[in-house]
């Protein structure tokens, strides 16, 4: 693990640093920091106006600095002599509470007191569109059908094994690449990790597939739902739970005993997906943080004939169509969050939320076997998820338990900054509007 920049620059041949980190609205802010003075930006951090980014500041704010953390350092595959760095905020000697990183930090720290180590993978779905976004990029790919196509994923060979080879390169241990469920749409996976290490590596895999991308002439986006009638961004997150030996997934049992049992999940797996299922309604405020969010997870069925994205706070075993899966023991995956969300952020509120369920001995609710596309309306016990944006974070602000695990400066800021991102989209005048209301 890489303690000292200044030694991995010498060593590795890196001209400059890019110190990054992410603010609230998942923005990767970043300055280009030469190898000769990284030592001092290591002990100092790199000084930013917080008010410049989407995070709650005012331009009367000292300066927010942002102190690279080299466990995370990553040297760019494709432009070697750069390193990018995530990094931690700070402000007159103290963390920035609202900062993505440092929540997630903090987190971290409560489960290991606990002595409990989230792991998690996640699979970032994304499109490969013209430059100018307006259309997908092969205009071959128009099967209705189009998961795992092989010829369309043959066609953008050049950009997807560029990526895989970076990831492998980087030791990701990558293992799987596919055209996904829409035209357009790919998505790569790599090997689960420790929530930190998962949040830093989506949030570098991000900036990567969009810089591969461009270098190839074409877009890449990971927005929720960029094409009207096909099937969203994800990003699903698979989640286990492991002692303090990091040998022991406290997640899994062969007992068998009761719904969570049968499908391989231990009492505390259980509970943990409890305080999922509990907090679900707030929690998407967080896992599907835009106004497009909510044209992904309430959307009609597509053209391929399913959505892939919940509607219902609901659970099963090896199924799709629910919130929730077990795909087998001692992991699940949380199939709401989509690509807008911001990796920190992600990481942190499944923690927050599994925390509570641990804390309160969660009950989960009923385990549903059912195809819930077809029959989700015979489920009348279980909360739909939010119909927008505004319901989202309307949710999030009346659950006092989930504010106050992910910290009550960052929900402040975080509400704040939101809700003016709404009243900005309400301001809006549409085409729709005028189509539908001209002739009233």
């Amino acid at each position: 693990m890489t303690t000292d920049l200044a030694t991995f620059a010498k060593d590795n041949g890196v001209k400059y640093f890019m110190v990054s980190f992410t603010d609230l609205f998942g923005g990767q802010r970043a300055k280009l920091v030469p190898a000769p003075a990284i030592a001092g930006m290591q002990e100092d951090g790199a000084g930013f106006a917080g008010f410049a980014t989407w995070l709650d500041m005012t331009p009367a704010h000292p300066d927010m600095l942002a102190v690279p953390d080299p466990s995370s350092v990553i040297q760019l595959p494709w432009k070697p002599e750069v390193a990018w760095v995530a990094s931690n905020c700070i402000m007159e000697g103290a963390p920035v509470a609202q900062a993505p990183r440092n929540v997630l930090q903090k987190l971290v720290d409560q489960a290991e007191a606990k002595g409990l180590y989230v792991k998690t993978g996640i699979e970032a779905e994304f499109f490969l569109l013209t430059p100018d976004g307006s259309e997908i990029s092969d205009p071959y790919d128009t099967a209705e059908k189009p998961c795992y196509d092989q010829q369309a994923v043959m066609r953008r060979y050049d950009v997807i094994a560029e990526i895989c080879d970076y990831m492998l390169e980087l030791g990701w241990e990558a293992y799987q690449n596919d055209h996904e469920d829409a035209n357009g749409q790919f998505e790569m996976n790599w090997a689960f990790d420790d929530a930190m290490r998962t949040a830093d590596k989506h949030s570098f895999f991000k900036f990567m597939v969009k810089s591969v991308a461009e270098k190839h002439g074409l877009r890449a986006t990971f927005m929720p739902k960029p094409v009207a009638g096909l099937t969203g961004n994800g990003c699903h997150a698979h989640i286990s739970v492991w002692d303090e030996t990091g040998t022991v997934n406290v997640f899994a049992t062969d007992s068998g005993a009761g719904q969570v049992g049968e499908v391989g999940l231990s009492p505390d797996g259980g509970h943990f997906l409890g305080g999922i299922m509990k907090h679900a309604s707030a929690l998407a405020a967080i896992t599907n943080p835009t106004v497009n969010s909510y044209k992904r997870i309430n959307a009609p069925r597509t053209v391929s004939g399913a959505t892939w994205a919940p509607n219902t706070v609901t659970w099963t075993g090896n199924n799709r169509t629910h919130m929730v899966r077990v795909p087998g023991p001692g992991r699940f995956e949380l199939r709401l969050p989509d690509g807008a969300v911001n990796p920190y952020l992600l990481q942190a509120v499944i923690i927050a939320a599994g925390l509570s369920g641990l804390e309160a001995k969660a009950d989960p609710g009923p385990r549903h076997d059912i195809n819930m596309y077809e029959e989700g309306h015979t489920v009348t016990n279980a909360p739909k998820l939010p119909l927008n944006l505004l319901d989202a974070l309307r949710a999030f602000d009346t659950d006092a338990g989930l504010k106050s695990a992910m910290g009550d400066a960052f929900s402040a800021a975080f509400l704040k900054l939101k809700r003016q991102e709404w009243d900005s989209y309400t301001a809006h005048f549409s085409q729709w509007e005028k189509d539908n209301t001209l002739d009233v």
